[in-house]
């Protein structure tokens, strides 16, 4: 599964600035990559850490801005189509294939 957090935060004060700021450093340490600007995914086993991650990302949430989360599945993000532009190199590797060890 896949986690998609969308995100439109403030940025015209400096406090502003240092929120957002310390929200993306956040998502970026949780082992989410940029998809697109203010886009961001991270890979997922499962529902139980959909939620974890989805509650660890309810205790950063900036005070204003608009924050997003879409949960899908690897197929459904497999058939994404770039209709502009190529992947980019960070792209390429952020495809799902880590192993499950149970």
């Amino acid at each position: 599964m896949r986690m998609l957090v969308f995100f439109d935060l403030p940025v015209k004060t400096k406090a502003e600035r240092r929120s957002a700021t310390a929200f993306r450093n956040f998502l970026l340490k949780d082992g989410y990559h940029m998809v697109q600007y203010s886009v961001y995914a991270r890979v997922c086993n499962g529902m139980d850490a959909v939620k974890k991650h989805e509650n660890r990302l309810n205790t950063v949430l900036p005070a204003n801005g608009s924050i997003r989360l879409l949960v899908i599945t690897e197929k459904q993000y497999e058939s994404i189509r770039i209709l502009i532009g190529e992947l980019v190199e960070e792209e390429q590797f952020s495809k799902d294939d880590q192993l499950s060890v149970f």
